[in-house]
């Protein structure tokens, strides 16, 4: 009886798992749709049950991003950075954020920052890099 038991909780944890992987990739599906808030609930139900989903963090700033919400965009891009602090793409999206602010010295230390480990982000880094200079001389 105790193995049944035992058998019963194993099939309604993985059954409760499968459906909580589902909500990042329903969340991709409505983003790449353009469902911006679909997308949105979808990625904070992942949050909810995963709360170290970098890459839900990360689509959640790119929404805040098109719905021209800075605000909320920062947020979620320094979470990412929080959970993985070599994660290129929010560090590259919060460089060019703190840019458009005008925070100088911000981007300058991000930047320096995201040529030490950069794979992917280098040469789209080395070009913001001067535009930084550029902008600090003036």
């Amino acid at each position: 009886m105790r193995i049944f038991y035992v058998i019963i909780f194993l099939l309604l944890k993985i059954n409760y798992l499968y459906g909580n992987s589902n909500f990042y990739l329903e969340g991709v599906s409505h983003f790449e749709k353009q469902e911006f808030n679909k997308a949105k609930f979808k990625f904070e139900q992942d949050i909810v049950f995963n709360p170290k989903s970098e890459k839900s963090y990360l689509y959640l700033s790119k929404i805040f991003n098109k719905q021209n919400k800075k605000d909320l965009e920062k947020k979620n891009l320094k979470t990412v950075i929080l959970l993985n602090p070599q994660n290129e793409e929010a560090t590259f999206n919060l460089i060019q954020l703190k840019l458009k602010e005008s925070d100088y010295s911000g981007s300058k230390k991000l930047v320096e920052k995201l040529l030490n480990f950069c794979k992917d982000y280098c040469k789209k880094s080395i070009k913001l890099q001067t535009e930084i200079e550029k902008s600090i001389k003036k």
